[in-house]
């Protein structure tokens, strides 16, 4: 027999159900059901409802009651769409720099930046980064983000990037978290690398890709279009076979300098991530298109730049998502409430364009149709905050954190 639980009662429950994936959103739009409960089969969500009514139910079946003392709150597990959670070391002396005053390039000469990282994480074993990964997955689930991205692109090598997806893999094993792999062997070229950018994405494309695809270590490729790293024509080719090789695509767009926005859209990519430099031309291409603008608002408080136009893009009719970006150069902070109530404060989001931007907003942006709202069929993980109001979750500004976080029935 199934196994049943039912939980509650939950003074308001949020369902986020209704809501379109795209344009602004008024939290008058919100479903908000009252001293409300959960009844789970297994890992789903088999009824959402008024309490009495389902206790009533359960009392006829055999089912565990996990009865609540106290108001709560509920809403979907949290969904992180971009992460690079998966790394080796530290940049701390990177962020005193830049705080001090000191330019990228400066940091870079001084032996900061990306490939910083990269040297730290190649002098990890598989097995280090396995545990690594696991400790900051936790950290994040205990915070309420049930589903979480991850990102190679530290090792820059077919090897080390093979022990990066590996060890998200495994990682994935070693976590009630969801971890969603992603492949970013595209973040810049590496130094020690002697041939061109187009020849070092040749050797990706030919001796990675099919790796990936044989070991089934992930069904996304990622690309940094950027001065720094690819340009736009530089990526075109490397996406196209991304692309004709059956993977989905998510782009780094926009987080100096603009161009790499058009070529998410261009070929269909399920995100474009950053746009801290998107303009109105790039807001319409979202507007426009199936490709979810995601929203990095801890890369803006870590660098201490301008935040993604999301308020723009909203109201031109795009579909927005926040992700913590969480890595350790430029977002450390990894606190994705937190974050998307700064990011909230500063754009004038309502809190309805918040949470579905944390929730079935960001698992568009992921290509996961199973989870993001509180709903029948859909996968049992939720949130409860202990509190009557929903209202003071993003009042608090991340200090509010869940009291009790839910993963597929289980509570973590």
């Amino acid at each position: 027999m199934k196994s049943l639980k039912l939980i509650g009662p939950i003074a308001q429950l949020l369902t986020l159900d209704k809501l379109p994936l795209k344009g602004a959103l008024k939290d008058e739009q919100l479903e908000i059901l009252t001293n409300a409960g959960i009844l789970v089969e297994e890992d789903k969500i088999l009824e959402i409802g008024d309490y009495a009514g389902l206790l009533a139910k359960a009392n006829k079946l055999q089912t565990e009651v996990i009865q609540l003392e106290g108001d709560f709150v509920a809403l979907p597990g949290w969904i992180d769409c971009h992460t690079h959670i998966c790394f080796g070391g530290s940049r701390a002396k990177d962020f005193a720099m830049r705080n001090a005053g000191k330019s990228y390039l400066e940091i870079a000469e001084a032996g900061g930046g990306i490939w910083d990282t990269v040297t730290q994480t190649r002098n990890l074993s598989q097995e280090e980064l396995t545990a690594r990964t696991v400790t900051n997955s936790n950290r994040h689930l205990s915070e309420g983000v049930t589903t979480i991205e991850v990102k190679s692109g530290y090792g820059l090598t077919v090897a080390e990037e093979l022990k990066m997806l590996r060890a998200i893999k495994d990682a994935d094993s070693h976590t009630k978290a969801d971890l969603i792999p992603t492949c970013l062997a595209a973040h810049m070229k590496p130094r020690d690398f002697e041939g061109s950018k187009e020849e070092y994405l040749q050797d990706i494309v030919e001796q990675l890709f099919p790796t990936l695809k044989s070991e089934n270590l992930t069904n996304r490729i990622d690309s940094f279009i950027e001065q720094s790293a690819f340009s736009p024509d530089e990526i075109n080719s490397y996406c196209q076979k991304a692309k004709e090789s059956g993977f989905d695509l998510t782009v780094h767009a926009d987080q100096f300098t603009t161009g790499g926005s058009a070529v998410a859209v261009k070929f269909g990519a399920k995100s474009a991530d950053h746009l801290e430099a998107s303009t109105e031309k790039e807001t319409v291409l979202f507007a426009k298109s199936d490709t979810i603008a995601v929203a990095l608002p801890g890369a803006s408080i870590g660098l201490g730049c301008a935040f993604t136009p999301a308020r723009k893009i909203l109201d031109q009719g795009g579909s927005l998502a926040i992700a913590s970006d969480w890595n350790p150069g430029s977002a450390p902070l990894g606190d994705l409430l937190a974050q998307a109530s700064i990011l909230a404060t500063f754009e004038k989001l309502s809190t309805a364009e918040v949470f579905s931007g944390l929730t079935f907003r960001a698992a568009a942006a992921l290509g996961l149709e199973d989870r993001g709202k509180l709903k029948a069929g859909l996968l049992a993980d939720f949130n409860l905050f202990p509190t009557a109001d929903y209202r003071e979750i993003l009042y608090q500004q991340g200090k509010l954190k869940p009291a009790q976080v839910w993963k597929k029935s289980w509570k973590t």
